[in-house]
């Protein structure tokens, strides 16, 4: 078993394989457990480590790009697993896409021949001891056992089995002058943005829900879905009936546009009131991403934006995540976690990857960097690290913790996933109206406040 000198890591997918490898290149001995191909997951096929489940692609390869910024980003920290990837990458147009295969058993050598990585082939049922500095690396399908585990550690409320998330996008891409600010009955301040939609508009909208494509569920998850009554997707709140949304998350009543005229003045109330709407919910204090309120869904991707861009207001909106509903498991992180990934109430056990409430294969290898990086600063009795909001790899890792994303309790307790994307960056100085000149501000300014860092 390891010392206390050394580090325990749970789990050998992207985070934990990125984690061991910077451990052990600061010197310090790794204990790691990977379970497979003794206990074996519903969604891995192989024992290797580093399996690519769902696709063989790493995302965006321009650094214009969220995904590919944080990949240069990880480039310039010496990321043992994005070297491993564009050693094996294959032609893909504009995306980093790896052999899967060759990727994984090339990641499975490196950690098995490295003299102070150890590897355990079995199943990690609990947290290491308190003396024992660790980081847990288990993934959306971290097992029943060790999930029992967490969540004894973390309270039942801080730990979460299934992903049902509403689409996010950037509140720069809104249209103004249809949307509008506001709060319903004008209770406090316009928290929410609003888009009003007429009869037709409606009715348009309830139909293309109804007849939109469905993602297909793995049969582990299907055995599940009934979790789903309580946080239904609202294609089939769409399909309960013609009003079941308008009496739901679309409700109109007790929202009002200025524009419109007079609240006060009863027939111009009646005559001018949308007949439904559509309101989204700030995801970080600025402001820069909002979610859908209501609108978890099993859509597939490409029909989620093709109907939810039909949405008055939203016809240009840029999409940092859509909505999802399948199996996960994941902390909630920003009660959990700090900047650093440390536990709050246990500063020696670090958490990384997707168990973190991050979305993407890069997101995990930056997780792991940073989670294997402060794990072997704290072994040597030094600081842990985080990164500038300005750079990808601060951003993530920030929002996901307590230094980034809106303090109130409602945020922290119904916290999703998050991938990488521009909208968790600070603003710009100057506003950029084109899209690819600003991205690539933000890609200029992250990597030179990241050089000022390292």
């Amino acid at each position: 078993m390891a010392q206390s000198n050394s580090v325990t890591i749970i789990g050998a997918g992207l985070a934990g394989a990125e984690a061991a490898w910077q451990i052990a290149s600061a010197g310090i001995k790794v204990l790691l457990y990977e379970m497979r191909p003794n206990k074996k997951t519903p969604a891995h096929h192989t024992s290797d480590f580093a399996e690519l489940v769902c696709s063989n692609s790493f995302g965006a390869l321009s650094s214009d790009r969220a995904a590919g910024l944080l990949k240069e980003e990880l480039r310039k920290l010496n990321s043992f697993v994005i070297q491993i990837a564009d050693k094996y990458s294959i032609p893909a147009g504009g995306a980093l896409a790896v052999d899967r295969i060759e990727f994984s058993k090339r990641i499975t050598y490196e950690l098995s021949q490295n003299p102070l990585i150890e590897i355990q082939r079995s199943e990690a049922k609990s947290l290491p001891g308190e003396k024992q500095i660790a980081i847990i690396a288990s993934g959306p399908l971290t097992s029943e056992s060790l999930a029992k585990d967490l969540k004894s550690f973390t309270g039942i409320e801080e730990f979460h089995f299934f992903d049902a998330a509403s689409p996010i996008i950037e509140g720069e891409s809104i249209d103004f002058s249809i949307a509008f600010k506001a709060s319903r009955y004008d209770k406090g301040d316009a928290d929410y943005i609003n888009c009003p939609m007429n009869k037709n508009e409606y009715l348009a909208f309830r139909d293309a829900l109804i007849h939109g494509q469905q993602a297909s569920l793995k049969d582990f998850e299907r055995d599940s879905a009934i979790f789903f009554e309580g946080c239904l997707p609202i294609e089939e709140l769409a399909r309960r009936g013609e009003d079941t949304m308008r009496y739901g998350p679309l409700k109109p009543i007790g929202i009002w546009d200025p524009r419109w005229g007079d609240l006060h003045d009863r027939k111009n109330r009646l005559s001018k009131r949308a007949y439904a709407i559509i309101q989204l919910r700030r995801e970080d204090k600025k402001g820069r991403l909002w979610n859908l309120v209501g609108f978890q869904t099993n859509l597939k991707w490409g029909d989620q934006k093709r109907i939810f861009q039909t949405i008055p207001g939203l016809k240009n909106a840029d999409f940092v995540r859509f909505g999802v509903m399948h199996r996960n498991t994941f902390l909630n992180s920003p009660k959990l976690l700090k900047p650093t990934l440390q536990f709050k109430k246990r500063l020696n056990l670090l958490a990384a990857g997707q168990i973190t409430g991050t979305e993407g294969y890069t997101a995990a290898v930056a997780g792991g960097w940073l989670a294997g990086t402060n794990a072997a600063l704290i072994a040597k009795g030094s600081s842990p690290i985080a990164f500038p909001n300005e750079t990808m790899i601060g951003a993530l890792n920030n929002f996901i913790t307590d230094s980034h994303i809106t303090n109130d309790s409602y945020s922290k307790k119904h916290f999703q996933p998050m991938p990488p994307n521009f909208g968790l960056l600070p603003e710009l100085k100057s506003r950029i109206s084109n899209k690819k000149n600003r991205y690539g501000a933000y890609r200029d300014r992250a990597l030179e406040v990241l050089h000022a860092t390292i």
